[in-house]
């Protein structure tokens, strides 16, 4: 039976600022890896790790080497993600557009469907070729 992966796992093998735990959590994920062991995880633990290693608060991590540093991560073999695919065009949006990473996975999420009209008033999918913000009421 898989168990299911939390962002502190990813934050602490990314970061490295406890040793002792950033090793157990390299171990698990070469595991994971390997296909030695199976582990689930959710949409919200990708975006909760990158919240948090894009906070300035935090870890001030620029855009691109958030996606270095996940992409790997997210593409392990025994690693089980809803919607896995969609992570690459999220990252690319997020780094060439500079738009949030909800936004970014959203955009991602809609061309998966073929949509290309978004109701909203965040400007940010303005900055994405192929879809078409609409304002309620316009």
């Amino acid at each position: 039976m898989p168990r299911f992966l939390d962002t502190n796992i990813l934050l602490r093998h990314l970061t490295r600022d406890d040793e002792e735990k950033a090793q157990a959590c390299q171990a698990l994920l070469l595991r994971v890896e390997q296909g030695k062991e199976v582990v689930v995880t959710s949409d919200f633990v990708i975006f909760e790790t990158v919240f948090t290693l894009q906070s300035p608060r935090q870890y001030d991590l620029p855009r691109e080497r958030i996606r270095q540093l996940l992409l790997p991560i997210i593409a392990l073999r025994g690693l089980r993600l809803p919607r896995k695919s969609l992570y690459a065009r999220a990252f690319d949006l997020y780094c060439q557009r500079n738009i949030g990473f909800a936004d970014a996975f959203n955009a991602a999420y809609m061309e998966s469907l073929g949509l290309t009209e978004v109701y909203s008033y965040d400007t940010d999918f303005d900055r994405v070729d192929g879809i078409a913000r609409v304002e309620p009421g316009s």
